[in-house]
């Protein structure tokens, strides 16, 4: 998979190391050709300029993407790359790093983000995730506004426990996705029986997570 990324800083060259480590072909876009020297990134290529400028992107063959990150510390930036990509490039996946959660509204498909990445909202959620067992927490927007993957932590008094997959009442709009049991994920089948710890991850309309919570809140009551 070729994926370009727009922003060498922390966040970006994250991403391309843990790419580059699963085999992925990955060029990076940064305005600074310092950032090639402090990056440490093998096998990876770069292309120095200003990624909000078509000749630059045209330079960087866009148009062969299957991903565009945009992941620089500048909201507009992550926007007009995002777009850009989308519209004048066709790439087919996008993904855009939100910096300022009061921006996080605009990072929807009419600026051709496919993934909104909200930073801080995601640290939360993970913080929530450590001391919330038993509550929903969202931990990914996907097409803002639209739908979201959301986690679920198995408390140890919870009647799901023992029951199985199958068995859970969900909403519409809602689907199990993955269980993370033991460090170790798994796709469910409706058969798998449930057990205290497990994180269950659900892909949700976001219209759907208040019955979802409840839903999950009432068998842990007993229902």
């Amino acid at each position: 998979m070729r994926v370009v990324i727009a922003g060498a800083g922390s966040v970006g060259s994250s991403i391309a190391r843990e790419l580059l480590g699963n085999k992925h072909e990955i060029l990076l876009i940064d305005e600074k050709p310092e950032a090639i020297g402090r990056s440490g990134l093998k096998g990876a290529k770069w292309l120095i300029g200003d990624a909000c400028e078509l000749t630059t992107l045209k330079d960087a063959h866009l148009e062969e993407a299957d991903v565009v990150v945009s992941a620089t510390g500048d909201d507009k930036v992550n926007l007009v790359v995002s777009l850009l990509a989308k519209s004048e490039f066709g790439v087919g996946r996008t993904v855009g790093r939100v910096n300022n959660p009061k921006n996080d509204w605009m990072f929807d498909d009419s600026w051709g983000v496919d993934v909104a990445v909200n930073t801080p909202r995601l640290m939360t959620a993970l913080v929530e995730e450590a001391v919330e067992i038993g509550d929903l927490v969202r931990l990914l927007t996907l097409q803002t506004g639209v739908s979201s993957i959301v986690e679920f932590t198995v408390p140890q008094d919870s009647p799901l426990v023992g029951g199985t997959i199958g068995a859970v009442t969900l909403p519409e709009d809602c689907a199990v996705v993955a269980i993370l049991r033991d460090d170790s994920p798994f796709s469910p089948s409706p058969d798998d029986v449930i057990e205290a710890g497990d994180e269950i991850f659900f892909l949700a309309a976001i219209a759907v997570e208040d019955e979802l919570r409840v839903a999950l809140a009432a068998r842990s009551d007993g229902d």
